[in-house]
């Protein structure tokens, strides 16, 4: 499973959850047996390749639409941060789908 997300930094322990426009770095994570078992950061996501799964975003309000016209899956983090947070809710299930609205 490949989780792609808005960071702050490429620091993967101290990097934080930002919005889309506030992107410093973007994570790519594969996501194995519930555990992170590759990192690796990019300056865009137009610059990866791989077919990513799953886009976690900070809010519902950021513009999504890029990801949805590729049949990338959104989900929001409304109150994880961290790499290491947003990983757990992801496995547990605590993360919400992005409104379609």
């Amino acid at each position: 499973m490949l989780l792609l997300l808005p960071m702050d930094t490429d620091e993967i322990q101290e990097a934080s959850l930002v919005s889309i426009s506030d992107a410093k770095k973007w994570a790519l994570l594969t996501v194995e047996e519930g555990h992170v078992v590759e990192y690796a950061h990019y300056d865009t996501y137009e610059e990866i390749e791989a077919w990513i799964d799953i886009v976690v975003v900070a809010n519902d309000k950021e513009y999504v639409w890029p990801f949805m016209e590729k049949q990338i899956m959104v989900l929001v983090a409304y109150m994880q941060r961290s790499v290491d947070d947003i990983v757990e809710a992801y496995l547990f299930k605590e993360l919400m789908d992005f409104p379609q609205s």
